[in-house]
């Protein structure tokens, strides 16, 4: 095994988040890319826009990286309608994973049913284009009941109206990374809020974002089950440097 088959190089911050101009912001993602394609990572995640550029690196490299990107990121609120706007345009652009922002805030409300609406078409529209699925919970926005309610909401929509051979590409993911707690609590993945999602998604596949912080902790993710981890710093990670970013 090696670790660098497990890793989605994210990149998510827009230029003003990361105190630069645009021109200078395309050419971070750029060399973001890049770095991917020379560290031979699983996939590279970046905002949608950002798609058709990173698309043509890989293709001109002749790369195997493979490009997710975020809808209705980061708050999950986006209708349902606009995900689907979302989800159609990245697949054009030549998306190979849609990581949506489940809208975990009607799921704490109670609005159960449109929660499993967008589960149900949102990956419905993905695996009908042959594309990966996640949704992304926001482990920092839910209590430890509500973690296993929501992963388990997706586990049943997914096997409910699915074929078993479907299962392999739909995740459970934790986090975003951009979620602001208060008193400095983690915004990401925990090793009991992982342990669980894994519980609770099975047969569906887990992925450990935000938060992780070395490659001992990666690893121990993977031992555990998950099958993916989401990390800004990608390559340190591989590695084994230390890490000060918060993602």
């Amino acid at each position: 095994m090696t670790i660098k088959s497990y890793l989605d190089a994210t990149y998510l911050k827009t230029a003003s988040q990361a105190h630069v101009s645009k021109k200078e912001h395309q050419n971070l993602v750029r060399d973001f890319v890049q770095e991917a394609i020379d560290e031979a990572f699983k996939l590279v995640m970046l905002r949608p826009e950002e798609i058709p550029m990173a698309k043509q690196l890989l293709v001109e490299a002749n790369s195997k990286v493979l490009i997710g990107t975020v809808i209705g990121f980061p708050e999950g609120t986006n209708s349902l309608e606009a995900k689907l706007l979302e989800a159609n345009q990245a697949i054009h652009d030549g998306v190979d994973e849609l990581d949506f922002v489940v809208n975990f805030e009607a799921f704490k409300s109670g609005e159960i049913d449109l929660v499993k609406e967008e589960v149900k078409l949102g990956t419905k529209l993905g695996l009908e284009q042959h594309k990966v699925v996640k949704w992304i919970i926001e482990v920092a926005a839910l209590n430890g009941a509500q973690i296993i309610q929501l992963t388990t909401l997706i586990k049943n929509v997914v096997v409910s109206n699915f074929k078993e051979k479907d299962f392999e590409n739909v995740f459970v993911k934790s986090s975003t990374g951009f979620y602001k707690t208060k008193d400095g609590l983690p915004n990401g993945a925990t090793f009991p809020t992982i342990i669980a999602m894994l519980e609770n998604a099975f047969p569906l596949q887990v992925k450990a974002s935000g938060g992780i912080k070395t490659k001992e902790e990666a690893l121990e993710m993977i031992k555990l089950g998950v099958k993916r981890i989401g990390t800004s710093s990608a390559k340190a990670i591989a590695e084994g440097a230390s890490i000060l970013g918060e993602y």
